[in-house]
């Protein structure tokens, strides 16, 4: 299995006309903040749409249920890599985690 990422997408703010666009079977996901590039989530996951999907979701609390999705989301974009199965995206996921890893050892 060789993982590859998708294109950056902007992350939909809850407006008309925006849209997620991601796989619904397994892989994994990163989302990161679209001015500085810290990473806000990561993860792997049975459906990429559906875990997408959830960032962005408002919390169940009443207090929260009036606010707009846009009021507490940063500027977000995200990218998918598709895999077979959820095991796959796991092996992937604590691969890149890894390789992360030992680049900021390397870096310090």
């Amino acid at each position: 299995m060789i993982a590859t990422w998708g294109e950056w997408k902007s992350y939909p703010k809850g407006v008309p006309g925006d849209r997620l666009e991601a796989p619904i079977g397994p892989g994994i996901y990163e989302v990161r903040n679209a001015s500085t590039g810290a990473l806000y989530a990561f993860g792997a996951v049975d459906s990429l749409a559906e875990a997408l999907a959830r960032i962005g979701a408002p919390s169940r609390s009443l207090a929260t249920f009036f606010i707009k999705r846009e009021a507490h989301l940063p500027d977000l974009e995200y990218r998918t890599c598709a895999t077979d199965t959820k095991a796959q995206a796991k092996i992937a996921a604590e691969r890149m985690i890894g390789r992360r890893e030992a680049f900021l050892a390397g870096a310090a």
